[in-house]
């Protein structure tokens, strides 16, 4: 048979087409002999490999036969080069570009552009398409255009901004993530393409101030635009404590400190210090492992109850992983009214300082889902205390642990960040001293709220709280206050529930499953990966069926996307909670591939 083939050389050369008489038990490493000996060309051909065009695959087993690839004498090859440029938008909008390989699955590609980029723990991040603009769409048709008028600094105001909105809010819907277990090739990039790279698993696994200041970089810009962009909610507190962060960040990136971590601590020692400490200690503190105070609560079982019940106060015994209570405190000795078990459950704060409530929502795991208890707290200190020792509890751990007071300490802090009213005595901020436009550091919504006046008076009120913070230590505070938002993470899909005839959305966190009801917004049901024995993906009828612990079984369809895409996310978690500190720095691929690959 006669094969035609087009060769491809270096970049700005003119290509050149070749036509080869073979026969089908001719391997692909003799074809790519051959093809060679005729081009008659001195060049390095060693990147090279076949791309079969119409089934839009690559060719790299070399031993493999023309006739078991199944390549018959109309097919249409091309010799090309398997690294090519693509032009890569990072989380701070700055776009790069870089030669990647094309053939190597994404998971191996994202790898290798991180590496270039010096941004440990790659299995983190992922690339996706750029949505669609319909400006661009209008230029191209005028055929005035460059390929390259898009490798730019993208300014915050005006049609970047929006476009850069239009980009959050249609990710998940029209699911843009490439599949990390195909090339790029394989997914229709072409070469000098722009691609984005962002974090798609938001698990993210010691980040070290040490290693890891273009992570840690990289990662305050995407939570940065998530803020500014409204892709994930935040009070109008939190947003203005964001607000005085990307300020004081602001200020520092553009002053002279030294981008120096000499004076941070060694994340890895410190907790490795702390963890030596943890069997020793939790002997010596039995006795203060345990709180005992009057709290106000309020519950909701699911699915019998749909509405709260009013807030009553009872005598709170937290002893271990387990918080009973009481009528009263000279109740205490006798049987509780009820105990919550608290391991495997979720912690949501339910905080505004500025009104002075300190609330607490505890998502505790049962058979049919998950059941709310609303708790609040008197005071910051006990806010404090309760919301450490809820945290623990939810991973096995009690107070006796030695990160106990630790954590207090981070929460107070965190609180005392989000706190806008000025210290006593202090003078009222001088508002000409901001040289920036202070309708940069909040999302549309709040800019349209207030006068630029008025708004720049409250970020410097908020400043007070965080003006000691160098470069690094703010964006540490930043990326931990956006993890502390209640819909951090969390992705959602259109899918059908088997046994149902509506659509609901799912959402997926790196740590559960969350089913919505899409006419009111309200979670209805939340199972945790912790508790699940296994899933599976029927490919013919495109549907998940996931088993959980208690004989729970789920499965769905989905609606808004391939089920290709959930299945990907799901075994991505999977895969990231077996990391450990004590693995090497190599990626487990053969391990990811296997959590979330598809019927292949």
């Amino acid at each position: 048979m006669q094969l035609s083939i087009q060769v491809d050389q270096r970049e700005g050369d003119e290509g050149m087409k070749f036509k080869l008489r073979v026969k089908g038990d001719l391997h692909i490493g003799g074809l790519m002999l051959k093809l060679v000996e005729k081009i008659k060309a001195p060049q390095d051909w060693s990147d090279h490999a076949i791309w079969w065009e119409k089934k839009s695959c690559w060719l790299l087993k070399t031993h493999w036969t023309l006739d078991k690839y199944g390549v018959q004498a109309d097919a249409d090859l091309r010799y090309t080069p398997q690294h090519k440029p693509l032009c890569i938008q990072l989380p701070n909008m700055k776009t790069i570009k870089l030669r990647v390989s094309f053939s190597c699955v994404v998971f191996k590609t994202v790898a290798e552009i991180c590496k270039a980029l010096n941004i440990r723990r790659s299995e983190e991040l992922s690339l996706l398409k750029p949505p669609d603009d319909p400006k661009k769409k209008k230029k191209k048709d005028k055929g005035t255009e460059s390929a390259f008028d898009d490798i730019l600094n993208m300014d915050v105001a005006g049609d970047a901004f929006q476009s850069l909105r239009l980009c959050i809010l249609t990710e998940t819907l029209l699911c843009r993530w490439l599949d990390s277990s195909r090339s790029l090739m394989e997914q229709g990039i072409q070469e000098n393409d722009r691609l984005l790279l962002r974090f798609k698993y938001h698990s993210f696994f010691d980040l070290n101030p040490k290693y890891d200041a273009v992570r840690i970089t990289q990662l305050y810009e995407q939570a940065r635009w998530a803020i500014l962009l409204e892709e994930i909610d935040c009070t109008e507190e939190e947003m203005l404590m964001f607000a005085s962060l990307q300020y004081h960040i602001c200020k520092l990136t553009l002053s002279t400190e030294p981008l120096t971590n000499s004076s941070e601590p060694e994340i890895d020692e410190v907790e490795a210090a702390l963890s030596n400490l943890e069997s020793t200690l939790e002997g010596r503190n039995k006795l203060y492992s345990a709180l005992f105070t009057y709290l106000l609560i309020s519950l909701l079982y699911r699915p019998k109850r749909l509405t709260l019940k009013p807030y009553k106060e009872y005598w709170f015994v937290f002893r271990d992983t387990t918080i009973s209570y009481y009528k009263n405190k000279e109740s205490a000795n006798k049987e509780p009214i009820e105990q919550l078990h608290l391991r495997g459950c979720e912690v949501i704060p339910d905080v505004n300082v500025t009104e002075k409530k300190f609330g607490l929502k505890l998502l505790l795991p049962t058979a049919d889902g998950m059941n709310e208890i609303y708790i609040r707290c008197d005071n910051e200190t006990q806010y404090s205390k309760w919301k450490a020792a809820c945290m623990l509890a939810s991973k096995g751990k009690t107070m006796a642990y030695s990160s106990y007071r630790t954590e207090v300490k981070k929460i107070q802090s965190f609180l005392q960040m989000k706190s806008l009213a000025p210290p006593p005595g202090q003078a009222a901020p001088d508002v000409e001293s901001m040289e920036m436009n202070a309708e940069c550091f909040v999302s549309p919504r709040y800019a349209k709220k207030y006068k630029t006046k008025q708004l720049t008076t409250r970020i410097l009120e908020a400043l007070h709280n965080i003006s000691q913070l160098s470069l690094m230590e703010a964006k540490m505070r930043f990326i931990q206050a956006w993890q502390s938002l209640p819909e951090f993470g969390i992705k959602y899909y259109i899918v059908r529930f088997r046994g149902s005839k509506k659509d609901e959305l799912l959402g997926i966190s790196y740590n559960k499953l969350i089913r919505i009801d899409m006419s009111t917004g309200l979670p209805v049901t939340t199972w945790r990966f912790s508790n699940m024995k296994q899933w599976n993906v029927n490919w013919e009828i495109k549907q998940v069926t996931i088993e959980f612990d208690q004989s729970v079984s789920i499965a769905f369809s989905c609606q808004s996307c391939d089920c290709k895409v959930v299945h990907e996310y799901i075994g991505g978690y999977i895969f990231l909670s077996t990391r450990s500190k004590d693995q090497n720095e190599t990626l487990r691929e053969e391990l990811f591939h296997k959590l979330t690959g598809g019927q292949d």
